[in-house]
């Protein structure tokens, strides 16, 4: 079976789940508004309202998730009024009980006027990630219908699955020696009275399985989301689930990928220092200039563009808050982290040295582990406010300012290396006609969707922006035309084989792209790659679309028509 016929076959499966969920539905809600008819306002009720609370907690995750999202909506709060009464030692009065009641019949109404929205995912995704292997998930949660939906909503997006129903069963599988990747836990499982960040906290077979946990559910309250932060747990998600944040969040947590290696600025004239701290910090990783005339240090931060400055503060002729007050004069640099280096001890002179510019202060002489863990932890949170600042809301993709000098950066990189970089432009075809036939919100699915497709398919140390509408801009470090192009074509392919639904209809889209290299060696502006990758675009436009072009820097391709 090919992957068009996989992805039907899921989508039909995944139609399927909900036809029945909405078939269950109305006996559900009888069931539960006759019980709710019965309660007395006694003691013996607890019983009863304790199951009551189970089948509201069941509805509150599930029912945005089938799209049915006020019926979802009510049956949290439902659940969060009966969870009160059962933790109060007296419990509600008749009238209290019989607008609950009133509440729980109103689910018949809600669930009676259909769902508003889609059950599915907006697209599937196709299997094998760039990075390797596709993750082994667990998802254990007692909803049948919901936690299969689950499944077969991540094995979409590439991922090998596995449903548990019960959290006993996913315990024995793990006393059996069986290791998921990634082990997706609902919090609260009713028919085995256990709450599984207490069944974790108290020792079982599933804490022992040494990989990242997510818990999800439909009700979060404190002690359990604290449990899972003792739990080390990587993730806690309320229900109904947003699925392509719950695959990004997958995505970090199981990123096999090389990272992108930090860059660090070392500016120091003790050029002994400044060499030992560059091969500590290489060593583990890093790509770190040194700079060790001050005077030179604004034109080493525009051609290097660091992520981190480490600055002495004590120079001959210059100080370090000197330095600092002149580099914040640039807009473009204000958001730059820069620490001191020094072997300065008086905190009063610190404190002032930090008010002219400077994030932090460390003082000489550092041990190695503890300079690369102080450079690791400011680097990674510079990385995740840029991320804030420079992504583009939609697509979580870099914006197109960010993109370009994205490109800037990789040629520097690769005119020092004497490696190849290439840049592509990609655009989805007839993307107005989406607009116009499907509306904007399928428009919006398909930008998401082949935004998802190209973080997946292409290395962690490819750039990728949103440059602008439909239209995305790829940077592909040490990349030769020939590779360039088959990663292109690949993600196509794979493009044009995805199926979008909106209502009784399903629609494809395809992407034409144009590519532009920088060969070993040559020395080429980051405008004139845009321009040539644009203009090989516009030439595959013109070609046919649904293809990819290369074009060459310097000579003029055909444009045609987006």
């Amino acid at each position: 079976m090919d992957e068009r016929d996989a992805l039907k076959t899921v989508q039909a499966e995944i139609a399927q789940l909900r036809d029945r969920y909405v078939a269950r539905l109305p006996a559900e809600v009888t069931e539960m508004t006759e019980l709710a008819g019965r309660l007395k306002g006694d003691e013996n009720d607890r019983p009863t309202l304790d199951f009551l609370r189970h089948r509201l907690h069941r509805l509150a995750g599930s029912g945005g998730t089938f799209g049915f999202h006020a019926l979802g909506a009510k049956a949290r709060l439902l659940e969060q009024e009966v969870s009160q009464w059962l933790e109060d030692p007296v419990l509600a009065d008749g009238p209290t009980l019989e607008h609950f009641g009133d509440g729980i019949a109103s689910l018949a109404t809600l669930q009676g006027a259909g769902p508003s929205g889609p059950a599915a995912v907006d697209v599937a995704m196709p299997p094998a990630p760039a990075s390797g292997q596709p993750a082994r998930i667990w998802v254990v949660d007692d909803d049948e219908l919901l936690g299969g939906e689950l499944a077969r909503l991540l094995a979409q997006f590439g991922y090998v699955t596995r449903l548990f129903t019960r959290f006993d069963d996913a315990n024995a599988a793990a006393r059996a020696g069986e290791r998921p990747d990634i082990l997706i836990l609902d919090v609260l499982f009713p028919d085995e009275n256990l709450n599984a960040t207490e069944a974790l906290f108290r020792g079982s077979a599933l804490d022992t399985l040494g990989c990242p946990l997510l818990f999800v559910t439909a009700f979060s309250d404190f002690p359990s989301q604290l449990r899972a932060a003792r739990l080390g747990a990587s993730g806690f998600m309320e229900k109904p689930l947003d699925v392509p944040k719950l695959v990004d969040r997958l995505e970090r947590m199981h990123d096999t990928s090389p990272a992108t290696p930090h860059r660090v600025l070392i500016v120091d004239d003790d050029v002994d220092l400044a060499e030992h701290y560059r091969l500590v910090l290489t060593a583990a990783g890093m790509e770190v200039a040194v700079e060790n005339l001050p005077e030179q240090v604004m034109e080493r931060v525009a051609t290097f563009r660091p992520e981190l400055l480490l600055l002495d503060m004590y120079m001959p002729g210059y100080t370090g808050p000197e330095l600092a007050t002149v580099i914040r004069y640039r807009d473009e640099w204000l958001s730059l982290p820069i620490v001191y280096l020094s072997a300065e001890t008086d905190l009063d002179k610190q404190i002032k040295a930090l008010g002219h510019g400077a994030d932090d202060f460390l003082t000489k002489s550092i041990s190695d582990a503890q300079l690369l863990a102080s450079v690791r932890v400011r680097v990674a949170r510079s990385r995740q406010l840029a991320d804030l600042m420079s992504k583009d809301s939609l697509t979580d993709l870099l914006k197109h300012a960010r993109i370009k000098e994205e490109i800037d950066i990789e040629l520097t990189r690769a005119q020092r290396s004497g490696k190849p970089v290439c840049v592509a432009m990609v655009d989805i075809d007839h993307f107005k006609l989406v607009n116009d036939t499907y509306g904007h919100a399928v428009g919006d699915r398909v930008i998401r969707a082949i935004a998802h497709l190209l973080r997946q398919r292409l290395r962690k140390s490819d750039g990728i922006g949103r440059y602008g509408g439909e239209e995305f801009v790829v940077v592909l470090p040490e990349c030769d035309e020939v590779m360039a192009k088959a990663i292109l074509e690949d993600n196509r392919e794979r493009f044009g084989a995805l199926r979008f639904r909106h209502e009784e209809q399903e629609l494809a889209c395809t992407l034409s792209a144009g590519v532009a290299c920088a060969n070993s060696g040559q020395t080429v502006a980051g405008g004139d790659l845009l321009v040539t990758a644009d203009e090989a675009l516009y030439a595959a436009k013109h070609g046919g679309r649904n293809q990819v072009r290369i074009g060459q820097v310097g000579a003029k391709a055909t444009a045609g028509t987006t």
